[in-house]
């Protein structure tokens, strides 16, 4: 089969590899019908994931066809068309019960594209089927679902509830990429009465806008600290969203974030931070990081089956899984050509 594989960092080529076997009876194979790449993919690329060996097939994300199961998953059959979760849950460890997916205890977690290959492929093997794949009803845009493997729970559950967003708040978000807009929209759920994105790319500040965005910040034009500190009395904001990942964007939170706010980190870091506890040391904030867990994912699907959620705005390019050299070029390349998320198609289905 054709496949995505890493061969360090930098270093990705499109190849035919052998397709996955059923290893495990939790285990379901499926056919690829629609992936994407994601801004962590990226950050493989550049080696700020240095677990992701050589060899490997990357991505996380898509939805499929199931084409075989093991003998101990129930709830899919072949046939059905299915939502693969970025994070892979036994549902049965400690952590699980919890609903801390992303720390399962028994060899889930975040491991497709990272730690066993991904779904940038015509076919990706998915460890505890049962609780790792999600139905997807008849009639759903399954090019939006893409959407919902691992953006939208990522930025509702790292960025607007670990903040703890209520009716009334302020809310800034750094970086208005793909994570960046997913926590703009979900954000709304809750009726802040301002969110401030604040980005270097124009044209995404542009979306952000039409998506809901009150005020918005170009970064390398105003000086955002001082235009939110402006924009807010010199309070600051009550929730302060990171979603870049870099020392740059960390910094800019927490000269923003206003006493007894919220630090909501959400990018994925490649590089150590400074925290300015001299300064926040008084401040009664709260400084949060989190792996996604997907455990709001079925409640997203059922805000995009009634069109309460349209996470299909996001999506800008559109690959066959042949040209996936391509929409990597373009992905990385975003600002040039003002892309947010790109669908790969698979050729075969």
């Amino acid at each position: 089969m054709k496949a995505l594989v890493y061969h360090g960092p930098g270093k990705r080529t499109l190849e035919n590899v052998p397709k996955p076997e059923i290893k495990s009876p939790t285990d379901a194979i499926v056919r690829i019908t629609k992936t994407t790449i994601c801004g962590t993919d990226l950050h493989i690329l550049k080696g700020d994931v240095p677990e992701v060996t050589d060899g490997r097939i990357l991505g996380h994300e898509g939805v499929g066809i199931v084409e075989q199961i093991g003998s101990s998953v129930s709830n899919f059959s072949v046939g059905d068309h299915v939502l693969i979760s970025c994070i892979t849950s036994c549902g049965k460890c400690t952590n699980c019960k919890k609903g801390m997916y992303s720390h399962c205890e028994n060899g889930g977690g975040w491991i497709l594209g990272h730690l066993i290959d991904g779904t940038q492929a015509e076919y990706v093997r998915t460890p505890f089927a049962d609780n790792s794949l999600h139905l997807i009803p008849a009639g759903v845009d399954e090019e939006a679902l893409v959407m919902l493997s691992d953006i939208f729970p990522t930025g509702f559950e790292c960025g607007v509830l670990n903040g703890q967003v209520k009716p009334g708040d302020t809310v800034a978000i750094v970086g208005a990429g793909p994570i960046g807009l997913a926590t703009l929209l979900t954000a709304q759920f809750y009726s802040p009465s301002e969110i401030i994105m604040i980005d270097t790319d124009a044209n995404r500040l542009e979306v952000a806008k039409k998506f809901g965005a009150t005020q918005v910040i170009r970064n390398d034009v105003d000086n955002a600290v001082e235009k939110i500190m402006a924009l807010t009395a010199n309070r600051g904001v009550d929730v302060a969203v990171e979603a870049v990942g870099i020392p740059a964007t960390f910094d800019t939170c927490q000269a923003i974030v206003a006493a007894g706010g919220y630090i909501a980190n959400v990018g994925v870091h490649g590089k150590p931070v400074q925290l300015n506890l001299e300064k926040l040391w008084a401040h009664n904030i709260t400084l949060t990081t989190r792996l996604v867990d997907t455990v709001t994912t079925p409640m997203l699907l059922k805000t995009v089956v009634s069109g309460k959620l349209q996470p299909k705005q996001l999506i800008t390019h559109h690959f066959m899984l042949d040209q996936v050299m391509e929409a990597y070029d373009t992905f990385s390349n975003a600002m040039k050509e003002d892309a947010l998320k790109v669908i790969i198609t698979n050729n075969s289905g």
